[in-house]
């Protein structure tokens, strides 16, 4: 039992629970004063039985007593079976406290459990801080991960660093000798992009940070020796500046600038382990969109020589074609054509090449075959007057890169003679071209041969063909004919459909016969798959124009 002295005589004994409780416990009677406290409450507050509240007890705790007393009876009626919420919280030197208030055994006493939450609050408030990080540093990795494009990393990069950790921030990216692209946000929230010409070494720190890998730790700079283009005008004096490597994955990513201005503190320990947090999530992203960006470069370059002719004009003759991959959000593919015009001067070819070709297969891999394909018979060119020497020499050259795809295509050699076009058509394992004359009739081209790519020795046939004015030699791939689809969706286009839809189309012009082609082939296949689809019409020139009735045969009014 504890035993508590007033200065002015009597003992008063505190009840025996209260005495032997670890926590400061006080008693206030109706008058308002102390009644009884234990020997942790006494020391921890300096008062004796008989003092009132505001004598020496902190004035929260006094506040929060007066207003427990004004309340109404009904509210504090009632023993609780366990201690309520607590009715104030304060300081009381230096530690944190969380005061208790329940009624005694005079309805209209109180008493008063102190307790120290000054750990717990500590704790509270680092749990706070690490949700607060954890939220942000997860927004930004959401708001990275958005784009693959550089300029816009860096831009969130910079608005974010400015926003949660810095009152300016600053992202240098690795640039072209001394121009580096740099993105800076300040107080105001706008970025501004730029390419300057910098030196890394003039800020200490800087150059080694813009290695990328393996990552550096942060470096403290004096912000009196920052260059102007770091230290900008508008943030006047600078209290903090502090520089963090951009880790990339393998390639250097840059590196991020935090900027504080006077008035405020320094980076602590836990900000500046965020800062490296949020930097590595930066870095991560501007890295990937770097090598996009550089992918996506090289796969441009890459494709533009893959990618059909854009040019389709030959002096003999009228040229149209059309080109459709197998996948609608794909550029090439198995199929292509090619043309090569006659050369002028002495010794010079003859005549025009024109060159349709299927490789086995679909996708970016037969495109690469393709392009290969093309290049080769490029240089063939000067020996096209020979397309048995061509297509052997082709053939040699597949068997010997190892490729286990094939090709198949059609050469076609053309002059023109008077008003007419002289063709020699040679097929290698292709379909053989349609002949469309004018007034409808539909021919085959009698050619054929090997496919190139399989056998040692090839074998062809080639076909020599002319057209008069407004007949037009049409070559197309399988995926024209062998396309699937119909009122069922199982059955293919085949040839015979080909040919009697052409018998319609004579005296057409090369663009809109391939227009038409493409276009049936479309509607037998609807929504279904399909392989690559390409189609080249030559048509020798009209010497007069097309009647006004039916748009067949030689007009009465030359041209």
């Amino acid at each position: 039992m504890e035993i508590t002295q007033s200065t002015d005589g009597p003992q008063d004994v505190l009840d025996p629970a209260l005495g032997r409780a670890p926590y400061p416990v006080l008693v206030v009677d109706a008058t308002g004063s102390v009644a009884r406290l234990n020997g942790a409450a006494r020391s921890l507050l300096g008062m004796i039985p008989g003092g009132m509240p505001t004598d020496r007890a902190p004035g929260w705790l006094a506040e929060a007593h007066r207003a427990l007393a004004a309340a109404p009876a009904p509210v504090r009626a009632g023993a609780a079976p366990s201690l309520p919420e607590p009715a104030a919280h304060g300081s009381i030197g230096d530690r944190f406290f969380a005061a208790h208030a329940v009624p005694d055994g005079d309805p209209a006493g109180t008493v008063w459990w102190l307790f120290d939450v000054t750990e717990n609050r500590r704790l509270e408030r680092e749990l706070a801080a690490e949700r607060e990080r954890t939220s942000f540093l997860a927004d930004a990795s959401g708001q990275l991960l958005t784009s693959l494009n550089l300029e816009r990393c860096m831009e969130v990069t910079v608005r974010l660093a400015a926003r949660h950790l810095a009152d300016a921030a600053l992202v240098i990216a690795p640039g072209s000798g001394r121009s580096h692209p740099v993105s800076y946000c300040g107080p105001d929230g706008e970025v501004r992009h730029q390419e300057l010409l910098v030196d890394p070494a003039d800020v200490p720190g800087l150059a080694e940070a813009m290695q990328g890998f393996p990552p550096v730790p942060s470096r403290w700079i004096d912000p009196a020796a920052a260059p102007s283009w770091v230290a900008r005008e508008d943030l006047g004096e600078l209290t903090a500046m502090v520089v963090t490597a951009l880790p990339g994955h393998g390639v250097p990513a840059g590196a991020l600038v935090l900027l504080r201005r006077g008035g405020g503190c320094a980076f602590s320990d836990g900000e500046e382990t965020v800062a490296r947090l949020f930097a590595a999530r930066a870095g991560a992203a501007m890295s990937a969109a770097r090598v996009y960006a550089e992918q996506a470069s090289i796969t441009d370059t890459l494709m533009r020589e893959l990618l059909p002719p854009r040019t389709m004009r030959l002096p003999e003759a009228e040229l149209a074609a059309r080109y459709r991959p197998s996948g609608d959000g794909e550029l090439v593919g198995g199929d292509f054509y090619d043309l090569h015009p006659a050369a002028g001067g002495p010794g010079a070819a003859p005549e025009s090449l024109v060159v349709l070709g299927d490789v086995c297969g679909k996708g970016l891999e037969a495109a690469v075959l393709t392009g290969k394909i093309r290049n080769t018979l490029r240089a063939l060119v000067p020996l096209a007057g020979d397309h048995q020497r061509v297509l052997e020499l082709l053939n040699g050259t597949l068997l010997n890169s190892g490729s286990t795809r094939f090709v198949t295509l059609v050469l076609a050699s053309l002059r023109q003679e008077g008003g007419r076009v002289r063709l020699r058509l040679t097929s290698a394992g292709h379909g053989a071209p349609l002949i469309v004359r004018a007034g409808g009739e539909v021919e085959s081209a009698d050619t054929r041969g090997s496919l190139i790519g399989v056998l040692e020795e090839i074998t062809s046939t080639t076909a020599t063909v002319l057209l008069e004015p407004g007949d037009t030699c049409l070559l197309y791939t399988d995926g024209i004919t062998e396309a699937v689809g119909g009122p069922l969706g199982d059955e293919m286009f085949g040839d015979e459909r080909l040919r009697a839809e052409l018998r319609g189309c004579g005296g057409m012009p090369p663009e809109a016969l391939v227009e038409r082609v493409h276009m049936l082939a479309a509607e037998w296949v609807g929504a279904g798959r399909h392989d690559d689809m390409a189609v080249i019409a030559i048509t020798a020139p009209r010497r007069h124009h097309l009647s006004a009735v039916g748009g067949q045969g030689p007009g009465r009014f030359t041209a």
